[in-house]
């Protein structure tokens, strides 16, 4: 009972903070997350909270891809392996820079790599709201998270390596890069086909919204192996709508799962994002949490901004794109509990890292929204 009624206040937390940003023009998701740190000061989340969070993100993801185009996926190739790349080598060397006067040499290394990655699903959101998804900046910055994940998990497991081991594992980092690229390769070269055929089974089976239940198991599915994969799970969700939506079930499909989605996960993932704010760390937060936040916001405005510039977009999109790739949140916290795990982080990386994501969490929504009314 008492989940229940957690779950029923953070869905009218959700839309009564979504309603006040949007009369306020900001975006409704900067609403629904300041409402959930309030709410967390009063209510707890547990288990299956976080369960209806996890979906409510994923099917975001799965949304974010069955709006978008397979072939604008793979156009967008190099300038999202320009925005990501250098996005990362920017944040790991700004991280590492701003982190050693103040650390260790070792430390320092560790806190540049917990700065590299880029958690997406608040800029799609956004992007969303604003109908701008759908461009090549939009498609370029989910393209650009996915290579922006797998490069920022390469540079914890090197720098992990080295911390505990004294040296590199070239094996693991090796493994890695071959079972991320199989499985990208192969959802991108055969999914669209097997999908296709996958569907025409399903719709074999009479039951009431049968494609629309199988087209979430493969979503469940194909997000839990990407995890697997060393893949964020939402980005295993977004390729799974990519291919659902080059099919004919696609629109079908994105009707349904918008019903579901925004009526009742989505909203609970973001109020649950602000829940799991520890505001007590963010008033922890000293000189050096600012520093390196701050340095964490330019380092992707610039990294990201110059890769895009170099990828053929003008001045003010890569200004766009530096900003959508703005924000940190899940992959970063996990890379950081898998450092904890191996002895080499402690409780100082965990109040840093907590203050960078509430800042980007609650900066981002209108950042994004000021740069794109710029036109």
């Amino acid at each position: 009972m008492d989940d229940l009624i957690t779950i029923g206040l953070m869905l009218f937390t959700a839309k009564l903070g979504g309603w006040l940003f949007e009369k306020l023009n900001q975006p409704t998701v900067l609403g629904q997350i300041l409402g959930g740190i309030f709410i967390g000061l009063f209510l707890n989340t547990d288990e299956v909270i976080r369960a209806f969070s996890t979906f409510g993100v994923i099917l975001l993801l799965f949304l974010a891809g069955l709006e978008s185009d397979i072939n604008e996926f793979k156009a967008v190739g190099r300038p999202s392996i320009l925005i990501a790349g250098v996005g990362v080598l920017v944040s790991f060397v700004l991280g590492f820079i701003v982190s050693l006067p103040f650390y260790s040499f070792e430390n320092a290394l560790l806190l540049g790599a917990i700065m590299t990655p880029t958690s997406v699903s608040i800029t799609v959101r956004v992007l969303m709201e604003m109908r701008r998804l759908r461009t090549k900046a939009g498609t370029s910055i989910l393209a650009a998270a996915v290579i922006d994940d797998i490069l920022g998990i390469l540079a914890l497991t090197i720098v992990i390596s080295l911390l505990v081991e004294g040296n590199l594992n070239p094996i693991k980092i090796l493994e890695i890069i071959v079972e991320v690229s199989g499985f990208l390769i192969l959802l991108l070269k055969f999914g669209v086909p097997l999908t296709e055929r996958f569907f025409h089974a399903v719709s074999r089976v009479k039951l009431p919204e049968s494609r629309t239940a199988f087209s979430l198991v493969l979503t469940v599915f194909i997000a839990a192996l990407a995890e697997e994969m060393q893949i964020a799970s939402i980005l295993g969700a977004y390729m799974t709508g990519l291919l659902i939506g080059q099919t004919q079930y696609g629109r079908e499909i994105t009707e349904k799962v918008s019903t579901l989605g925004y009526s009742l996960f989505i909203p609970i993932f973001f109020v649950e994002v602000g829940m799991s704010i520890d505001v007590s760390y963010v008033m922890k937060a000293g000189l050096f949490a600012i520093i390196y936040t701050l340095a964490a916001i330019v380092a992707k405005i610039g990294g990201c901004g110059l890769g895009a510039y170099l990828g053929g977009f003008d001045a003010k999109e890569s200004l766009r794109i530096g900003v959508g790739m703005i924000p940190r949140m899940g992959v970063e916290l996990a890379m950081l509990a898998i450092a904890m795990q191996a002895g080499v982080a402690g409780q100082d990386e965990l109040t840093i890292a907590v203050f960078m994501v509430f800042v980007t969490t609650i900066l981002t929504p209108p950042l994004l929204k000021y740069v794109y009314s710029k036109s």
